[in-house]
């Protein structure tokens, strides 16, 4: 009876096929739409660059952003007692020293500026209209980690210099909630022009 057997040489030819082969392509980011935008509202993008862009004014209830749990829920109360639809994205006030941001505020954006009341609600939201606004804007998909908001907050200071702009302010837009897998999620960094 005669022995079967794989030769040698086809062995490793698969092996090295296996482990010569190019990775995977990564699709490219594409936005998950989980809630409508405000009117006007620009969708996000494009990804992983620097673009300049026009917000219309829009009204928005703004809370303290000191935990972004408590934060969150103190404006979903908020939205949920006045029967105020939810839209993407959240807005999140960023301040720091030496380039290092963190959150200062949070606030959830309404449809438009007919939509409720300006004023105090309570101790802890306050609903105001925002000014119409010019940003230079870095979007990228992923988790809002440090290091994700370092390499937007780099690449805006270089663009910011390039175009000798200066920024009033940062800001960053959430468009996603749990529902969407983290490496779905997409973010904005804005630097406010003056």
């Amino acid at each position: 009876m005669k022995k079967k057997f794989f030769p040698l040489f086809a062995l490793l030819a698969a092996c090295n096929l296996q482990a010569g082969d190019p990775p995977e392509p990564q699709p490219a980011p594409a936005y998950v739409d989980e809630a409508p935008l405000p009117q006007d509202w620009p969708k996000p993008g494009p990804y992983d660059q620097v673009s300049e862009k026009t917000y219309p004014a829009y009204r928005a209830a703004f809370t303290n952003g000191k935990g972004e749990t408590s934060a969150f829920w103190t404006l979903f109360m908020h939205i949920k007692k006045h029967d105020i639809p939810m839209t993407a994205p959240v807005e999140m006030g960023m301040a720091g020293e030496d380039g290092k941001l963190e959150q200062s505020s949070m606030a959830f954006l309404y449809q438009n500026g007919k939509v409720g009341t300006t004023g105090p609600d309570g101790a802890k939201v306050e609903v105001r209209d925002v000014p119409a606004t010019i940003t230079l804007s870095y979007t990228w998909q992923g988790t809002d980690s440090k290091e994700n908001i370092a390499k937007a907050r780099t690449a805006l200071d270089a663009a910011l210099v390039a175009k000798t702009k200066e920024a009033k302010g940062f800001r960053l837009l959430g468009y996603n909630g749990p529902g969407t897998p983290r490496a779905k999620r997409t973010w904005e960094l804005q630097a406010i022009l003056k």
